[in-house]
């Protein structure tokens, strides 16, 4: 079977690592999660992913009350780091050849993000796990995601969500919530719909990447998602 896409991007949140729990990483999830993009990998796909850093983050923010933005955002970073490490762990388990890549440099546990070094991992059939998310402050990891996809040449951004694309809603808390199945990037920017951050949009818009929103949460999702199945809001132009 001949997957829709040669090279994508995925965009996990770190909350999605929590499962039940109020924080951290539950075992069962990420491998899950790392059984669905080695489905996806064995269909040819070659795959970039990027993590948030909520599940661990949010867990110290309660108690770090008073720690400046660039502090607090430098903390986040780190925390998408200890994401990145689980999931290239949980990946290699099952037989998936990943290279973690950082933002900031941590030698002893990664390589530093090297463009030409990550579009040539990709090439040579690895995952490249994407961590510590710009490097920068003030920049969120769905930022990271587009820029990371842009960089790469990835034809898309695929962002995981709990939820099967966008609605004019929270579905979660409205029955009556209306899903759409095709969106535009202005469609977004004006109904104020929180698929990415302003930032993010932008910047997918300006380099013509389309954003997939779909539910990671339910097995098989990513597959079918390469394999062409309406699993997905689009947003484009």
């Amino acid at each position: 079977m001949t997957p829709r896409y040669r090279r994508i991007l995925l965009k996990l949140s770190g909350e999605s690592l929590m499962g039940e729990q109020q924080f951290g990483i539950d075992p069962a999830v990420l491998r899950a999660f790392a059984e669905d993009v080695k489905e996806a990998f064995d269909l040819g796909v070659e795959i970039g992913i990027v993590f948030g850093g909520g599940n661990i983050f949010r867990g110290v923010q309660a108690s770090a009350k008073g720690i400046d933005k660039v502090s607090g955002d430098q903390m986040g970073m780190l925390a998408t780091v200890i994401n990145c490490i689980a999931f290239q762990n949980a990946l290699e388990s099952l037989g998936v050849p990943t290279r973690l890549q950082t933002a900031i440099r941590m030698d002893q546990i990664a390589e530093s993000f090297i463009r030409r070094r990550a579009m040539r991992h990709l090439e040579k059939g690895r995952v490249v796990v994407f961590g510590a998310g710009t490097g920068n402050p003030y920049f969120t990891t769905d930022t990271a995601a587009v820029l990371r996809a842009v960089e790469v040449e990835a034809e898309v951004v695929i962002k995981g969500t709990r939820v099967d694309g966008i609605y004019d809603k929270d579905p979660e808390k409205h029955s009556d919530a209306v899903r759409f199945d095709d969106l535009t990037y202005r469609d977004v920017l004006e109904r104020g719909l929180r698929v990415m951050d302003l930032t993010a949009i932008t910047m997918a818009q300006e380099n013509g990447k389309p954003i997939l929103v779909f539910d990671m949460n339910q097995r098989g999702n990513l597959r079918r998602l390469m394999l062409g199945e309406n699993v997905a809001t689009i947003v484009h132009d």
